[in-house]
């Protein structure tokens, strides 16, 4: 009895003694939380202040933004399991066959991530208390409960937001919505540096941030992850269950437990007397949302979501006519967070039973996905599957693998070359890749929150089939055995023009003043065949410069190009080097919008592209001061999706007029080749389904409640559809005479009889996602991506969006022609 008097006084003092030595957020930082926004530093610095004194915490730095600011993590547990956290991870592994092994383990691992959003700020303030809660009170859920917290996501937009509010606001600050610190400048705080959503970004990994934090995910693959987020000032709270449509790989338990959880997390707040919503708006269906990818990896995946968002601020008077404060958000998001944790602690067996459940059930429609193509597209899906930690394997050469046909849209074969792929549903993230490889979204609701279609073999651009059928391949480590010699002699090189890695050859080359020439016809050069577009890099143009044939040798190594020696500029068959048919590229200066008015998402794709994946310069114009722009020193003008009715005006329409009719080049994307319809010199024009005159004055008589739905016939989310290409117009070299595009509006344009229908839809085929019955109309007869000539000049209209998210692999070569090819 005494030594269990002496254990009890002994865990008591420890406990005083472990609460005297952490502080509190608000004795840490020096304000009371919430009270004002703190800045990234300061959050890092209360995270290693606990981990430094608990030994309940450990603290983690898993990578660096652009901007150069930390990605942390945090290991929240008891002493015992955080001093075993290895062999804890290894064997929760082991639940889904990742790491071999028998697991036996009653953990769970709970993933909390804030502040993906920048500028939906009250989740990192949330994280600090969360994290003191748990060491100093909720210690006894932490012996069968491992809590990973990530305080903030997204650092970058964190700060851009905190530090705008923190110059404007005022003292006090003012809770009316017209006041100045409710309105946040453009771009907001709500992407990325690259003006990037991160939270869609889970799954292609084009990020800085997403990438580090994959490597660390895919070492844990919790039981539960939380995204917390904000929404408008007028919603109070959201939580699970989600809404549908699920997709039809969530199991029964999934869906169960966040409801069990919804209900734990609605009994705090109806205590405290808080609304909250749950089973709306917010599906599970899009793969790379912080809730859906680790749904898809056997995780509880939820998204909260509070009140307040960018408008938000210290404090905002609602339409309800209430005060909607900073410290009440904060106190929402850690009661759910706390909830959760309670939750998996509650129900650690369970937990681990159906994980485990979850990745030894792989009976999937499709067993095997088969896919052909070019070797850098091969390549850059490895890349992608590499990053997830996916299998694949190459195929072995001459199989005939049925299933169904992605080009044919039906039933098929592929016959496999050395180069084929092979992906398996038959692997610990089999679930995962029946999600992104399947040819057709199955949608039990087509009211979603995003895109409806995103299959990888037609993002990536490749010939693929998806058989219910085992195949097995070898694996093999990729080696180049391109060997480029030196022409001194002849006339040149000769490389070809089929993927983006061609484009950042050319781009390389072009910076470094060598001048290139591409064909507009077939030729062929001493017995080999080349397609239209081929580059030509003559000694001719370049004799300037004295190290010509090393720095084009070299260049093609370092990209990995091969080249293919021209010793005469006479061509067997088609034209000549010097032929008229053959133009040379020259070094196109590039400009930009940026601003009011632009998307910055579109903004943001376009600036990476540049920067990230061509590396070729561009100058950013913003639209406050465009019109005071000399374009004369431009060859392309860039115009990112947007509005632009006030930002550039009428000045600034007859301004971009005038560059192009000089000789300039523009090219529009997406919502922004809508501003340029049927303005006066621009040929292209909207299609516009033919209203009945009786139907257009008969009375709406659709039910209230069917109004969403009603409208939803006219919408097209993000579906993939299949275009006719004319593969001889410089803007498509390198294409096939077909294309799947990523269809991502309802406005649609009306094909061109004045200019050129590059890639276009007479009978329109979707292939796969939700197209409303009033959008699909507007499909018939129109262009996806086309070019007129406008005086001396060209005008490039680029309906669907090929930089979208990045992730559209086959799109961005569209793009690269638009900026290098067509003249």
């Amino acid at each position: 009895m005494k030594n269990k008097i002496l254990l009890i006084t002994f865990t008591f003092l420890s406990f005083l003694s472990l609460k005297a030595q952490v502080k509190s957020p608000s004795e840490f930082l020096g304000y009371e939380l919430g009270s004002q926004f703190s800045r990234h530093a300061d959050v890092v610095n209360y995270f290693k202040h606990i981990a430094e004194n608990s030994p309940l915490v450990t603290y983690h730095t898993y990578g660096k933004t652009n901007e150069r600011r930390p990605l942390t993590y945090a290991v929240i547990s008891t002493e015992e399991n955080l001093e075993n956290i290895e062999e804890i991870r290894k064997n929760h592994l082991r639940q889904t066959g990742i790491l071999d092994g028998n697991p036996t383990t009653d953990k769970a691992i709970v993933w909390l991530s804030y502040n993906v959003h920048g500028n939906e700020a009250s989740s990192t303030e949330a994280s600090m208390k969360t994290l003191y809660n748990l060491i100093t009170e909720k210690q006894d859920w932490l012996k069968n409960t491992i809590v990973i917290i990530d305080p903030c996501v997204n650092p970058d937009g964190r700060d851009r937001y905190a530090n705008w509010y923190n110059q404007v606001r005022q003292t006090p600050f003012s809770t009316s919505q017209d006041a100045a610190e409710h309105y946040e400048p453009w771009p907001g705080g709500r992407p990325n540096h690259y003006l990037y959503d991160l939270n869609r970004d889970w799954v292609w990994a084009t990020q800085v941030e997403t990438r580090s934090r994959l490597k660390i995910y895919n070492q844990w693959m919790p039981h539960i992850h939380v995204d917390f987020h904000e929404q408008g000032i007028n919603n109070p709270y959201y939580f699970a269950p989600a809404a549908e449509p699920f997709h039809d790989i969530i199991t029964p338990f999934q869906r169960d437990f966040q409801t069990r959880i919804g209900k734990n997390n609605a009994k705090y707040f109806d205590e405290e007397g808080w609304l909250f919503f749950t089973k709306e708006r917010f599906d599970l269906l899009y793969p790379s949302y912080g809730d859906t990818y680790p749904t898809y990896m056997g995780a509880i995946g939820m998204t909260y979501e509070q009140a307040g968002h960018g408008r938000g601020g210290l404090g905002i008077e609602t339409d309800q006519e209430s005060t909607l404060t900073l410290k009440e958000r904060i106190a929402h998001h850690f009661t759910t967070g706390i909830s959760t944790v309670e939750m998996a602690s509650k129900n650690a067996e369970e937990l681990a039973e159906e994980f485990s459940s979850y990745f030894n059930n792989l009976d999937r429609k499709y067993e095997t996905f088969a896919l052909n193509g070019d070797k850098d597209k091969i390549a850059d899906l490895k890349e992608l599957l590499d990053r997830h930690e996916i299998e694949y394997s190459t195929a072995n050469k001459g199989e005939k693998i049925s299933g169904y046909s992605f080009t044919d849209n039906k039933d098929g074969s592929l016959t496999t070359t050395d180069q084929t792929l092979l992906v398996t549903t038959q692997q610990p993230k089999g679930h995962m890749v029946e999600v992104l490889f399947e040819p057709k979204t199955k949608l039990n609701d087509s009211i979603t929150y995003d895109i409806t279609a995103w299959s990888l073999p037609y993002a990536y651009g490749l010939d693929a089939v998806a058989s219910s059928k085992s195949y097995s391949g070898k694996n093999t480590t990729e080696t180049s055995n391109i060997s480029n010699t030196v022409n001194a002699e002849g006339a040149g090189y000769i490389a070809k023009w089929n993927s983006l890695k061609d484009a950042e050859f050319l781009a390389a080359l072009l910076k470094q003043d060598v001048k290139v020439r591409f064909s507009e016809l077939p030729f062929s050069s001493e017995g080999k065949e080349f397609n239209a577009g081929s580059l030509i890099i003559t000694k001719s143009d370049n004799q300037k410069l004295t190290d010509f044939n090393e720095i084009v040798v070299e260049t093609a190594k370092d990209f990995e190009r091969e080249l293919t020696v021209a010793s005469t500029s006479f061509a067997s068959s088609g034209p000549d080097f010097g032929s008229p048919d053959v133009k040379l590229i020259g070094n196109p200066k590039i400009a930009m919008l940026r601003g009011e008015g632009t998307s910055s998402l579109n903004y943001g794709e376009i600036w990476y592209f540049f920067e990230q994946e061509l590396s070729y310069p561009v100058t950013a114009i913003d639209t406050d001061y465009f019109n005071r722009i000399d374009l004369s020193s431009y060859d392309v003008l860039i115009v990112p999706e947007g509005y632009y009715g006030s930002a550039l005006g009428n000045g600034g329409v007859k301004k971009i007029k005038d560059f192009v009719r000089g000789g300039g080049k523009m090219i529009t994307i997406g919502r922004s080749v809508g501003y340029f319809a049927g303005q006066d010199g621009f040929s292209i024009k909207e299609n516009r389904v033919e209203e009945n005159k009786e139907d257009a004055n008969s009375p709406n008589l659709t039910p209230y409640n069917m109004r969403t739905r009603e409208r939803i016939k006219g919408n097209s989310p993000g579906s993939i559809v299949k275009a006719t290409v004319d593969n001889t117009h410089p803007l498509a070299f390198g294409y096939d005479d077909t294309y799947f595009s990523l269809k991502l509006s309802s406005s649609n344009f009306g094909l061109l009889s004045n200019g050129y229908n590059v890639a276009y839809m007479q009978e329109p085929k979707v292939v796969s996602g939700f197209v409303g019955s009033e959008a699909y109309k507007t499909l018939e007869n129109s262009v996806v991506f086309a070019q007129e000539n406008m005086g001396r000049g060209s005008v490039i209209y680029m309906v669907d969006n090929p930089l979208f998210r990045s992730f559209w692999q086959n799109g961005k070569l569209f793009f690269a022609n638009a900026l290098f090819m067509v003249k």
